[in-house]
C-alpha cells in the first residue's frame, strides 16, 4: 500500500493528511502553517470571518509557510428569517444569569459574504478552495480553474458526492457520522444531517465518482489512514486531533473537557448552531432538551449563543462552550506539536502496514 497517493500530486503535499478547516479561532495562521511546513494541508476555516479576516489570516500564513494550504469557506443558504430571538433569550435567562451577561437587544443581523470570499480566494491565489455545506457553482469553479487552484467539497453522502464531482471540484471530502464539528451535510431537513458511518460512507462514495476521495469522521491516527486507504480513499482529514496541537487556538477549558472525555460522551446537537454539529455533551445542551427549547436554523441561532459562547469562553465555562468533538476521543494527545502529530501519523501507518 502506497501513502503517496494522487492528492499528494494534487496537492503538491507530502503526506496525504489534511488539517480540518474548524470555525471559531482554532485554525490559527500558526496551526495552518505548521501542518503545511509538516507536509500536510493546513486549512483555514473561514466561514465566520469577515472578508478583511479572511485576507488577514491567509497573509499571516504566508508569512509563515511557504507551501500549499486552504481555506475552507462556508456554501450554505442562510436564514434571513428571525421570528423569536427575544422569546428564545427569555428561556436562556438564568444561562445569561449565571455568566453575568445580558442578552443583546435587536433582531441578529446576517451576512453571508461567501461570494464575496470566494472572490477574494482567487484574488489571493489560495491553492485550495475547500466548501462546507454545499458547492460552489460552476462558473467559479471554472474561475478558480483558469488561475491553477484545487477545489474541494466536504460530503456525508453520495448523492452530495456526485453533485460535487459533476460541478468539477478536484477532489471530496467524505465526512462519517463520527466527525467532530458541523456535518457537512448540503440539506439539513427537520435539523437532522446525514451520520452514515465512515467505514460504510467511504468504498460507496468511492465507487460512485471520479475524483480523489479524502476520508474523515473519527481518524486519529495511522491505523485509520491505512484503513482509509483499504477502503479507497487518498487520504485523511483529520479535525479533532489538531484540536489540542500547541499551535491550535483551542480554548483551554475546551482542551481540559476534550481529555476528559471519550467515544461515549459525544452527540449529535443543533443547540448552537442550528446546523447538527457533534459535540461534548454539556450543561447547555442538556437545558436546551430539558426545557424543550427548540433552536433556531442556522445561522439565527449561531448568533443568538455566540455571546454565550465568547462569556462562557472568558470565564472558562465549558459547560456553556460549542464543544465539537469527533468519537475518537480517548486518541487525543497532549502537548504535541502539528509536526510531531504527522510525524506519529505516519510512522505509525507504515508500522501498520508492516504488520499486514
Amino acid at each position: 500500500m502506497n501513502l503517496k497517493t494522487d492528492i499528494c500530486s494534487l496537492f503538491d503535499i507530502e503526506f496525504p493528511i489534511i488539517q480540518a478547516g474548524m470555525a471559531g479561532g482554532i485554525t490559527t495562521p500558526e496551526l495552518v502553517a505548521a501542518v503545511s511546513d509538516a507536509g500536510g494541508l493546513g486549512t483555514l476555516a473561514a466561514g465566520y470571518l469577515t472578508p478583511d479576516g479572511t485576507r488577514e489570516a491567509i497573509r499571516k500564513i504566508r508569512e509563515r509557510t511557504d507551501r500549499p494550504f486552504s481555506v475552507n469557506l462556508f456554501r450554505v443558504e442562510m436564514e434571513q428569517e428571525d421570528q423569536g430571538t427575544a422569546s428564545v433569550q427569555e428561556k436562556l435567562l438564568s444561562i445569561y444569569e449565571d455568566l453575568g451577561i445580558s442578552p443583546t437587544t435587536g433582531k441578529p443581523k446576517v451576512k453571508d459574504y461567501y461570494e464575496e470570499q470566494f472572490d477574494l480566494l482567487i484574488e489571493e491565489r489560495v491553492p485550495v478552495i475547500s466548501t462546507t455545506f454545499g458547492v460552489p457553482d460552476k462558473e467559479q469553479v471554472r474561475r478558480a480553474h483558469e488561475h491553477g487552484l484545487k477545489l474541494v467539497t466536504m460530503v456525508t453522502t453520495v448523492k452530495e458526492a456526485i453533485q460535487a464531482d459533476e460541478v468539477g471540484v478536484d477532489s471530496v471530502v467524505a465526512q462519517g457520522g463520527e466527525a467532530g464539528g458541523h456535518r457537512g451535510t448540503f440539506d439539513v431537513i427537520d435539523g437532522k444531517g446525514a451520520a452514515i458511518g465512515t467505514f460504510a460512507l467511504i468504498p460507496q462514495v468511492v465507487d460512485h465518482v471520479s475524483i480523489p476521495v479524502i476520508a474523515a469522521g473519527g481518524i486519529m491516527d495511522g491505523r485509520g489512514l491505512v484503513a482509509a486507504r483499504a477502503l479507497g480513499a487518498d487520504g485523511i482529514q483529520l479535525g479533532t486531533r489538531f484540536l489540542n496541537a500547541v499551535e491550535s487556538g483551542t480554548d483551554p477549558a475546551y482542551k481540559k473537557e476534550l481529555l476528559e472525555s471519550d467515544e461515549e460522551s459525544t452527540e449529535i446537537t443543533t443547540a448552537f448552531s442550528g446546523r447538527p454539529a457533534r459535540a461534548i455533551r454539556n450543561r447547555f445542551m442538556g437545558f436546551l432538551k430539558a426545557n424543550q427549547i427548540e433552536p433556531h436554523s442556522y445561522p439565527i441561532q449561531n448568533l443568538i449563543t455566540k455571546e454565550i459562547r465568547a462569556a462562557a469562553k472568558q470565564q472558562g465555562k465549558a459547560e456553556y462552550l460549542s464543544l465539537w468533538s469527533g468519537q475518537g476521543n480517548r486518541l487525543i494527545k497532549e502537548g504535541q506539536t502539528a509536526e510531531e502529530i504527522i510525524k506519529e501519523i505516519i510512522t505509525e501507518a507504515e508500522k501498520t502496514m508492516g504488520q499486514l
